[in-house]
């Protein structure tokens, strides 16, 4: 019990109110760093989403044929967020622009019907591995496409993550698996298209509108191919897509909030972290005992990604100092 100021015993404030306090605190903190350190902890959360989210549909491609467990985990990502829609408004999720959203939605279904064609038959520590050529393809992308600049800093630290990737893919592509893994590695510049247009469709659309959309885009199109491939799933499997819907939309929402952030290039560094991820909930999952080029791989990426989120907090700092410098200067 608290007393009051007139002498009152209070009551202590609830579990709520010391959430909603610690949440706020938190809020005001995050406001605080560079735009490209926020970019690059929303980036950090998605791949931690993104892995308990890969690792769990794994296990269900397992059991579905992969066109049906793509086509699922869209239709239920859309089912877990109707409430919201409703909750808000059609028109709050209603796009500037209606044709973008499928043009993304069909270049994100072509990448996904390449990984999910793959997904049963890659570990999960591989398959975070080869998806690390993304980056490269993204700041190529984002290069060209958006004239973002490119820092030595940024390609030196994909260079070293690639580095990274090759330790830890390099005595598998000769392999009995090696077909499957050029098939998902076929889907990196897929997908990174697919986040080049939601780059772009940042500037005129908000990340719920984007998330909202690729879950109907990427289920429709998703649909013919589930439909010749179809088989009932259990009550089990049909909560467990459920779940995923869930984590799918919550991953997305948080790499459109880095995209929103900061370049798109300078958040894809924070990427190799997914590797740690995935050899966690592998070896939680699957019992896949990560190798030694394995572990050694994903040192050097860790590495790369820490000393590259440290020079772009640095210099965003720098940045934001010089700004106020000038804002302040009589001459401004």
């Amino acid at each position: 019990m608290h007393e009051s100021r007139d002498g009152a015993t209070a009551a202590p404030p609830s579990t709520t109110a010391r959430l909603h306090r610690h949440v706020e605190r938190l809020r005001r903190r995050a406001a605080r760093l560079p735009p490209t350190a926020r970019g690059l902890l929303w980036a950090a959360s998605a791949g931690l989403v993104f892995a308990v989210l890969n690792s769990s549909l794994r296990l269900l491609a397992l059991q579905l044929h992969p066109f049906e467990a793509q086509f699922l985990r869209y239709l239920l990502g859309f089912g877990v967020m109707v409430p919201l829609i409703v909750h808000r408004g059609v028109r709050a999720y209603t796009p500037a622009r209606i044709r973008p959203q499928f043009t993304r939605g069909a270049v994100h279904t072509i990448g996904l019907c390449l990984w999910f064609t793959a997904l049963p038959h890659v570990p999960i520590a591989d398959m975070t591995a080869i998806s690390f050529t993304g980056p490269i393809f993204i700041m190529i992308g984002a290069y060209f496409f958006f004239k973002e600049p490119m820092r030595w800093e940024r390609w030196l630290a994909s260079a070293i993550g690639l580095g990274g990737v090759m330790i830890v893919l390099g005595p598998r592509l000769g392999g009995s698996g090696g077909y499957f893994n050029l098939v998902m590695l076929a889907s990196a510049p897929v997908f990174a298209a697919s986040f080049l247009l939601t780059k772009g469709l940042t500037r005129t659309e908000g990340a719920g509108v984007i998330v909202v959309w690729q879950a109907i885009s990427v289920t429709l199109f998703s649909l013919p191919l589930a439909a010749l491939n179809w088989q009932w799933p259990t009550a089990w499997q049909w909560l467990g897509f459920a779940a995923l819907g869930v984590l799918g939309s919550t991953g997305h929402y948080c790499l459109t909030r880095s995209f929103r952030a900061a370049d798109i290039s300078s958040t894809q560094s924070v990427k190799f972290l997914d590797l740690v991820w995935a050899t966690i909930m592998g070896w939680l999952l699957f019992t896949e005992v990560p190798t030694q080029t394995t572990l050694l791989g994903g040192a050097v990426i860790c590495g790369a990604t820490l000393w590259i989120a440290r020079r772009e907090s640095r210099r965003g700092l720098v940045s934001a100092r010089e700004i106020a410098e000038s804002a302040e200067s009589p001459a401004a």
